[in-house]
């Protein structure tokens, strides 16, 4: 008996040496913490990731084991663990490098599409608020009011507007406005400035729990940088008396757990237009970032963004075609506007304990908004036109709470998120009215107040079994709509309310350390606006986009990686309100299903390529076949190009951007010019001082950027037209910029 106890004893002994947990973090340059670090156990064979606050626990280690620590654009390590390291725990620091593709390995990969979007991100920095969207594979924008509006959208066959169906956020705060004046899910991004992003995370289709309201062609998610190394002032001057100023600036040197920084820009150009645009933006941005302790960090961010601009509208072909007008002149010049927005955002990161992390934000964001625009010159009103003025007033708040925590179940690791959050948007003075010279006001077509809330919940789980990862996950959103009518002469709040259940399931298989394959299907939706839900009587407000994905990611060769996918996207029908009418158009049942192909090429360690395609079938599902077509929804488009990086003293690259001829009306009997435009631009760094010129539109093509069948007559015709009218794109444009780091 007592030889059995001490066996026993021993046994236990033995089994706790072998149980010993490793507890780590890991830090970049900066000591900030970097996430998805794959952390491997050469001895044991066992691998984990880091958490979003850096943190990790490996199992089954003890000292003297080896432990491999790597990310694509951190040097990799090799560390012996120590006995110290068991007890104390163990901080790792890694050091920035430049991205090398060969060193991509799909298994230590939980979100290769958005790695490899880091990559494209580095070696081809945006020096623009329009290029900030351009870095998302297949996503082609379009400008159509003097620079100062957000860009017309299109995805997957989408053409989204300015953002009704694609959920656009940055630091986990929204950008697409509910119940917008000028249109449903308005998203400007002009407020960003691109310096200040360190990531971009994003998703195509309806398959992700943690983003709802706009969510069906996709999401992105902007995060940024948490702090800067060096101080930067830069100054361009380029074509059409343009002008771009940036100040960057770091205020805490040398804090170890403290870093902040403000950004400064300023914009102006008058186009190519023959009435100048006049257009004018300054953004400052400023960030505070700081660790209560090893591992909780609280994150303050303050911004303010204001433009004003005129704008020469949109032309008709006619117009061109007789001589009246060249391309980049005006029926009329009056259009334009001004917009601002302030935003506040608190964020933090907090450990609960070794398995669970606590995500948090909460924000307010108080934007105006006043566009002038003229789409149909004298149809409705002959004497003075038909410029409409679309104003509101907006204060936004919300919060986000995110909760995730690990639990192992033998050989299967569980990940558990859950997630809840607020949103209340309160718009004040929301009018449309016919206006004249920007000046007087001939009558309110609709003027009220909406307030908007959306609650909402969701759950996800990750299971990892083996090579496969399996992510069941449901979200709930619940909406209330109050709204106004202060043109009704009797007050009177209507009001409705809504609920909505969407579930998601989405596979994932790593086959190899070179190829990954994956399914995901879910429903998501968008809401419509608040005026038509209310004093439209409709059901439909909530509608429903149902998809599915297959797909896969694939290294061939070290230096090659490969992305396909086919897709599908039935949407429900919905009535979409059209703010430049205050009127409703009920667009039906409608389906998209498409093909996605990406590819990137290193050739040497200066020079990448990179391409990515988008191919789409979009057919309304209740009109007749031949005039069953989705105005305006691209079937083709495609984007990449040629970037070299640290050739000497040069860096720089060759971007191109197609999109294929497509339908502007239903029966396909209009038809918007598809275009290819290309530009280039040239870094050469010499010490502290870099000097840059960007060519846009090198082949100085005649191209149109955003184009829409309209109805429209002119002063001197006694019957309307139904054509393209159009925006022109820039024509050859070149700008100069020097940029002093110190």
């Amino acid at each position: 008996m007592k030889q059995k106890l001490i066996f026993l004893f021993a046994m236990i002994l033995c089994l706790q040496s072998f149980a010993q947990q490793l507890k780590g973090r890991v830090v970049d340059d900066f000591k900030q913490p970097v996430e998805n670090v794959y952390i491997y156990n050469s001895v044991k064979n066992t691998h984990t990731h880091t958490t979003e606050n850096g943190s990790f626990i490996l199992e089954n280690t003890v000292a003297n084991d080896v432990l491999e620590v790597g990310l694509l654009g951190f040097e990799k390590r090799e560390i012996i663990i120590t006995k110290t390291d068991i007890e104390n725990g163990i901080t790792i620091a890694l050091v920035s490098k430049i991205f090398q593709l060969d060193e991509l390995v799909l298994r230590k990969e939980m979100n290769a599409l958005e790695t490899i979007t880091k990559v494209d991100l580095e070696l081809n920095p945006v020096n623009s608020s329009q290029e900030i969207l351009r870095k998302v594979p297949g996503l082609i924008i379009g400008q159509h009011a003097g620079g100062g509006k957000a860009e017309q959208i299109f995805l997957r066959g989408f053409d989204i507007d300015h953002g009704t169906d694609i959920a656009l956020s940055v630091d986990g705060m929204p950008i697409n406005m509910v119940s917008h004046a000028h249109g449903q899910g308005y998203s400007d991004l002009h407020f960003v400035i691109p310096e200040t992003i360190q990531k971009i995370n994003f998703g195509k289709g309806p398959y992700y729990a943690n983003t709802g309201d706009f969510n069906t062609a996709g999401y992105v998610d902007f995060s940024t940088k948490k702090a800067i190394n060096n101080n930067t002032v830069s100054v361009g001057f380029g074509d059409f008396n343009s002008l771009r100023t940036l100040g960057m600036f770091n205020l805490l040197d040398n804090k170890k757990d403290q870093n902040a920084y403000v950004a400064v820009e300023y914009i102006e150009t008058d186009g190519a237009f023959e009435s100048p645009q006049n257009f004018n933006r300054v953004n400052i941005f400023g960030k505070y970032n700081a660790f209560i302790n090893d591992t909780d960090r609280i994150s303050l961010t303050a911004s303010h963004f204001t433009s004003s601009w005129d704008a020469s509208g949109q032309v008709p072909e006619r117009e061109i075609a007789n001589g009246n007008i060249n391309r980049f002149g005006a029926i009329d010049d009056t259009e334009g506007g001004f917009t601002s927005r302030t935003n506040f955002n608190v964020e933090l990161n907090k450990t609960l304990d070794d398995d669970s992390l606590l995500k948090a934000n909460a924000f307010y964001s108080h934007y105006n908004f006043e566009l002038y625009s003229n789409f149909t010159f004298f149809l409705e009103d002959a004497v003075n036109g038909d410029q409409i003025k679309q104003f509101e007033d907006r204060d936004i708040f919300g919060m986000n709470v995110q909760l995730s925590n690990i639990v192992n179940y033998g050989n299967v690791e569980a990940t558990y998120t859950k997630g809840a959050g607020l949103r209340y948007d309160l718009i004040n003075d929301i009018e449309l009215s016919h206006t004249k010279n920007r000046s007087e006001t001939l009558n309110q077509i609709q003027l009220g107040d909406v307030k908007q809330t959306n609650m909402f919940a969701f759950f996800n789980a990750d299971f990892e079994v083996g090579k496969f990862k399996i992510s069941p996950s449901v979200r709930l959103d619940y909406f209330k709509f109050l709204y106004n009518d202060r043109l009704n002469p009797t007050y009177k709040t209507l009001s409705k309310s809504e609920a909505i259940v969407n579930p998601k399931l989405n596979f994932l298989f790593t086959q190899n350390d070179n190829l990954q394959w994956y399914l995901k299907s879910g429903i998501g939706f968008h809401s419509n606006d608040a005026r038509v839900i209310l004093q439209q009587e409709t059901d439909k407000i909530l509608p429903r986009a149902y998809g599915a994905d297959f797909g896969n990611i694939w290294k061939p060769t070290k230096n090659l990686v490969l992305n396909t996918a086919v897709w599908y996207l039935l949407s429900e029908e919905e009535l979409v309100y059209v703010g430049d009418a205050g009127v409703i158009e009920p667009s039906g049942k409608s389906e998209r299903f498409g093909f996605d192909f990406g590819l990137r090429y290193q050739f040497t360690d200066w020079l990448y390529l990179d391409t990515d395609l988008t191919a789409t079938k979009s057919r309304s599902l209740e009109n007749i076949s031949g005039e069953d077509y989705i105005p305006l929804s691209p079937d083709f488009t495609m984007s990449g190009g040629l970037s070299f990086s640290n050739l000497g003293n040069f860096s720089g690259g060759l971007r191109y951007r197609f999109i294929d001829d497509r339908p502007a009306n239903e029966d396909n009997s209009i038809v918007a010019d598809g275009y290819f435009v290309s530009d280039f631009n040239i870094n050469y760094k010499m010490n502290d001082i870099t000097f840059g010129v960007a060519l846009e539109n090198i082949f100085d093509v005649a191209w149109n950027e955003t184009q829409f069948a309209t109805e429209s007559r002119l002063q001197n015709e006694t019957e309307s037209v139904e054509e393209i009218h159009f925006t022109p794109g820039t024509p050859f444009f070149a700008k100069a910029t020097i940029t002093y780091t110190f």
